[in-house]
């Protein structure tokens, strides 16, 4: 059995099962679409199945775009890979443990390996000093938010480890900063206008394309309530706001705020893919997918790239990716992955908080690509 019947087969059974509510598979080699499918449903209490054109909260679908812009700005010589942050963001000057002001470049913020952390326990400070780390609701400045690290330690000296973050929420003020405007404006106008990724915004450019939020629940999924927090554990502590997207004084978060269409992205990993297309050089195509941190190991069998994980060890990381593979995802339920020995980009976008990310069903589809 081929990819296409393999995958197909999957989509069909984890949304009979209600594992996932609704589905946007995208399998292409070589450019060329393999398998091309929607199934469940947008919004299941009204009956609105999932179309290809479906918009979904991209969550953390959102770093490796911001990363290209990035890039592209970088090739572009609006800034440079080794430029300290605090020369774009003065505001932002948070110290290592003894007390002194760290170096953080915008490379460290691209690889995450800048000492700051995803830690729940920022979301669980005294008000005054508590930060949204980009899902969750807020009406404050990306600058009122982080700012307020400045008076917690980093985690780790910037570039001795690597820790996943919400660097990219950092680097997207960077940019935003550099282009003048907002960060969309700057996403946009570098990346997101020249590959025609018209969906693919920091707001909802047609609400009524855009799928429910649902999250994990005994039993079956549950329309997602507003805020809500997935894990009691506190290193798994996430808080969510559905409704986030629409509040314009949200600040745009760099590591999770976008949303957009499986097309959308498709286009940007495909660019990836083909050595830059027209956006960016063959080199820095390369370098996005390439390991960027050197010998620090990233999750258990992975390194890390500018754009996501980089498969160096499959055994160590539990799937059935190949080595050289790079993948990551978005906690609203997203996964994807580009082989490039294998000329493969898959991407499955779905509205199930954590399951579409976190739970059986990317490594059930990594499987049924590669018929494991």
């Amino acid at each position: 059995m081929s990819i296409s019947p393999r995958v197909n087969d999957l989509v069909d059974r984890v949304v009979e099962e209600e594992r996932i509510t609704g589905a946007v598979v995208l399998v292409y080699q070589d450019g060329q679409p393999i398998l091309e499918k929607a199934a469940g449903f947008a919004d299941r209490e009204a009956g609105v199945p999932v179309r290809l054109d479906t918009i979904f909260r991209y969550a953390s679908v959102t770093k490796p775009i911001v990363a290209v812009t990035a890039l592209v700005m970088v090739e572009k010589g609006l800034i440079g890979l080794d430029d300290r942050i605090s020369q774009y963001l003065p505001w932002f000057r948070p110290k290592t443990a003894d007390g002194v002001e760290a170096r953080i470049t915008i490379r460290h913020l691209l690889t995450h390996t800048s000492g700051l952390l995803y830690d729940p326990a920022l979301e669980l400070l005294p008000e005054a000093q508590r930060m949204t780390l980009g899902l969750g609701n807020t009406d404050l400045s990306l600058e009122d938010n982080f700012s307020r690290h400045n008076a917690i330690p980093l985690a780790f000296e910037p570039g001795s480890r690597w820790g996943y973050s919400f660097a990219t929420d950092i680097l997207g003020g960077v940019l935003a900063a550099v282009h003048g405007g907002t960060l969309e404006d700057a996403v946009v106008h570098h990346v997101a206008d020249p590959l025609g990724m018209a969906d693919a915004r920091f707001h909802v450019t047609d609400p009524a394309r855009l799928a429910v939020a649902y999250a994990d629940h005994p039993g079956r999924p549950m329309r997602m309530p507003d805020p809500w927090v997935s894990g009691e554990e506190e290193n798994w502590r996430t808080v969510f706001s559905p409704g986030r997207i629409f509040n314009p004084k949200a600040f745009q978060s760099g590591g999770a705020g976008m949303v957009g269409t499986a097309k959308d992205f498709l286009r940007l990993l495909e660019m990836l893919r083909t050595d830059g297309g027209n956006l960016l050089s063959p080199e820095m195509a390369c370098a996005a997918l390439s390991n960027q941190i050197g010998d620090i190991e990233g999750e258990p069998g992975y390194r890390f790239s500018f754009v996501g994980g980089l498969v160096t060890d499959p055994e160590a990381a539990q799937t059935a990716l190949q080595k050289g593979v790079v993948q990551w995802g978005g906690v609203y339920g997203n996964t994807w992955f580009i082989d490039l020995k294998e000329k493969l980009t898959v991407i499955s976008l779905t509205n199930n908080a954590l399951e579409g990310c976190n739970g059986a069903y990317p490594e059930m589809l990594r499987a049924a690509v590669y018929d494991r």
